[in-house]
């Protein structure tokens, strides 16, 4: 069974099409630029080990466009990986926001969309482009069944003790206001290759998907307990440019005592705060260059970022009342040993012990770095999380 995994942005289409007999990716891609002059699709394909590359740019108006030339690369006579767009029965679309309505994977009738379109407000720059993507893949891909994969999901299984926050009742029953979480599909993905990796099934494990956004999750026994981002992604961890936590009332203040609109507080604290608002930089490497040179600011940007890790870390094994493992995951996380090394510093209290060694070996698989017999299990998993929507999908409709 051939699975196309589609994630809409509102001007780009990513996509990988998975054989599941496999499990391996037999094409991929990302389709750029979407609406403007002209646009660009980079497109992968994989042949006995092999991956072959080509890149297009053309005028794009929309999504139609974008994936229907997708449909089109994929049954190429030369460069094709399938030879008909029937081959795929599935196409499973990751959708950010599933609200209450939605805490597992489903397939997609006209009842799901509009409930997807209700959901805008809570997901106004992620939603409506899901939606779009969903549409589309319905025209282009006729016979194959639409599935929607929520990155909320995940979360949906957090106790009330977690997901409410401390305003008037009528606040969460009325409009919906909790925690609900992001990046669901990751956390679920990696916490289920922790657990398989460690043998037991009812461990206890942090994940820590740290990437240009950055989030944590606490996992009981394969259970979301609780997670830092919440409404929205701008809650919890410091990222690339969003804040993570403040004390709300920076905002009161920039507002009524400095003249900004709620606009321009949105602007700051979702994209010019984080490591771009500390260092002026946001590409994490870039940063890491600047510590290793003896930059203060740099430095600082740093110890912070850690900081913050190591307070939730300490939260959420409150909340399992015990810790197995931390897992890294995600482009910073797999990636950069700095980070990991700050953030297990001075954590041998909750049995985090690091090997600096084993942390500095890069690896596509999972791996532990933590020193030997240390009482928590330092991973770095790569996450997968196209495969993961694929999975879901799979299983759904198998």
């Amino acid at each position: 069974m051939n699975i196309l995994v589609v994630n809409a942005g509102s001007s780009s289409i990513k996509y990988q099409l998975i054989d599941m007999v496999t499990e391996q990716p037999l094409s991929s891609g990302l389709v750029e630029r979407i609406g403007l002059e002209t646009g660009n699709i980079t497109h992968k394909t994989f042949v006995e080990g092999k991956e072959n590359k080509i890149k297009e740019s053309f005028p794009i108006p929309n999504h139609v466009v974008g994936l229907e030339r997708v449909a089109e690369l994929l049954t190429d006579k030369k460069i094709g990986v399938i030879s008909n767009p029937s081959e795929i029965q599935a196409v499973g679309h990751r959708v950010v926001h599933g609200g209450e309505a939605f805490t597992k994977t489903v397939v997609i009738t006209n009842e799901v969309k509009a409930k997807v379109k209700e959901l805008f407000p809570l997901a106004p720059l992620h939603n409506p482009a899901n939606l779009i993507g969903i549409e589309v893949a319905e025209k282009v891909f006729p016979n194959a069944t639409q599935i929607a994969v929520f990155d909320t999901a995940f979360h949906q299984t957090m106790p009330e003790v977690a997901f409410r926050y401390a305003i008037p009742n009528e606040m969460y029953e009325e409009m919906g206001i909790r925690k609900y979480g992001f990046h669901g599909t990751s956390h679920k993905y990696v916490s289920g290759k922790a657990i398989e990796y460690l043998g037991k099934k009812d461990a206890k494990v942090i994940t820590i998907h740290i990437g240009n956004g950055a989030s944590m999750a606490a996992v009981d026994g394969g259970f979301c307990v609780d997670t830092t981002m919440g409404l929205g992604p701008l809650s919890g961890l410091i990222m690339g440019t969003r804040s993570g936590d403040i004390d709300p009332s920076i905002i009161f203040y920039l507002v009524e005592q400095k003249g900004y609109s709620i606009q321009e507080v949105a602007k700051v604290l979702n994209k010019e705060s984080g490591m771009l608002g500390l260092t002026g930089d946001v590409d994490m490497r870039d940063i890491e260059s600047r510590v290793l040179k003896g930059d203060e600011v740099a430095q600082l940007a740093y110890k912070m970022y850690a900081y913050r890790i190591q307070q939730y870390i300490g939260n959420y094994t409150a909340a399992m009342n015990g810790l197995d493992a931390i897992v890294f995951t995600a482009g910073v996380g797999e990636n950069d040993s700095l980070v990991r090394e700050y953030v297990c510093e001075n954590m041998s209290y909750f049995g985090i012990e690091l090997d600096t060694e084993k942390n500095k070996i890069r690896s596509s698989n999972i791996r532990e770095i933590n020193v030997e017999n240390a009482k928590t299990k330092v991973l770095i998993i790569p996450t997968n999380e196209e495969l993961e929507i694929a999975r879901q999908s799979f299983e759904l409709i198998k």
